[in-house]
């Protein structure tokens, strides 16, 4: 059978399985593949037709390439039903492991600063609800918070709210907090710009660009979150992206301690 390249390929169309490469460590799969082993056992779960490994492999290939379930379903000779209920699975083992607020902060003490910024994760569930979509960016999205370290590691994520909502990271402990305008007002050790600094004395228009300079690394959080393809356009619920977002989190924390 011949397929022309200008034949439209539909979801429900025969799919041909090929081989490729994920770019993630060997050592990663093997630590889910690890969880997911103590999580069967715990249920004393039967039988399953993907071992630990593969299904760890299976969540790993979605999250990072934002594969479909049909695809995903093709590739590991399982049902698309199947494949989406191994994700899911795997996906509520690694959220159980992220950390808290106090565990993420642990270690952090006076002088320290961290900071404190949303980001959008798209969705395209356009009928989510209008507080989904927030005009600055014109799209569909969530509003994702995360805690950084100075050098743009990630410490924390929030649980994901609608674009429109405006959310603020409660801090347990007195840290020094660098954050943008929109926290104006959320506490003494909240560190925010000066308004209409163009119009201020010259030290206000230093200290804009000194601050601006620290809370840079905050992209570097968020390219990490973003490495992850699923959150640059989820096709999921809206209700499930925070366990996405809390699993992504376990993975860059199993990233950095190995």
């Amino acid at each position: 059978m011949v397929i022309s390249l200008n034949t439209p390929v539909t979801e429900g169309a025969l799919m041909v399985p090929y081989p490729a490469t994920l770019d993630v460590p060997h050592e990663l799969v093997e630590h889910v593949a690890w969880l997911l082993h103590e999580h069967r056992q715990a249920r004393n779960s039967p039988w399953l037709k993907l071992g630990c490994f593969k299904q760890a492999l299976l969540t790993l290939v979605h999250l990072r390439k934002n594969e479909t379930f049909s695809r995903l379903g093709a590739g590991f000779g399982i049902s698309q039903a199947t494949a989406w209920r191994y994700v899911e699975e795997t996906l509520d083992v690694l959220a159980d492991w992220a950390p808290g607020l106090h565990e993420a902060l642990t270690g952090l003490g006076e002088g320290d600063h961290v900071i404190v910024d949303g980001t959008l994760i798209p969705i395209d569930r356009i009928a989510a609800a209008e507080p989904c979509y927030l005009m600055k960016h014109r799209k569909h999205g969530m509003n994702v918070q995360v805690i950084a370290r100075p050098d743009g590691t990630p410490l924390w994520f929030a649980r994901a709210t609608p674009g429109r909502t405006h959310g603020q990271a409660c801090l347990a402990r007195q840290i020094l907090v660098m954050t943008d305008r929109a926290y104006q007002g959320a506490g003494a050790t909240v560190r925010t710009p000066y308004c209409h600094h163009l119009q201020q004395p010259e030290h206000y228009q230093q200290f804009n660009r000194d601050h601006a300079s620290l809370r840079a690394p905050r992209e570097r959080a968020f390219a990490q979150l973003k490495s992850w393809r699923l959150l640059r356009r989820a096709r999921c619920s809206t209700r499930r992206i925070s366990t996405i977002v809390q699993a992504v989190h376990t993975l860059l924390t199993c990233s950095y301690s190995g």
